[in-house]
């Protein structure tokens, strides 16, 4: 795990999931547990950060995952 979180490409692939998933999956955990003021919440913003950022998130995960695995230092 040290050696993929060394690794450019993994640490910009976990920096899109935590600024661009984070925020959605947070509303759905309150919402789910009962802390957000709608219990059935439609978060547009959210959403589309999310819809934006899944792609490039996961093509910089597999890469960073690639380059440990091709290269393990």
């Amino acid at each position: 795990m040290k050696g993929f979180l060394s690794n450019r490409w993994s640490r910009i692939g976990v920096a899109f999931v935590v600024l661009g998933w984070g925020p959605l999956l947070l509303i759905i955990l309150l919402a789910a547990i009962g802390l957000w003021p709608d219990p059935n919440p439609n978060p547009i913003g959210p959403g589309l950060l999310f819809a934006v950022t899944l792609w490039p998130a996961l093509i910089c995960l597999g890469v960073g995952a690639y380059k440990t695995w091709r290269n393990p230092s």
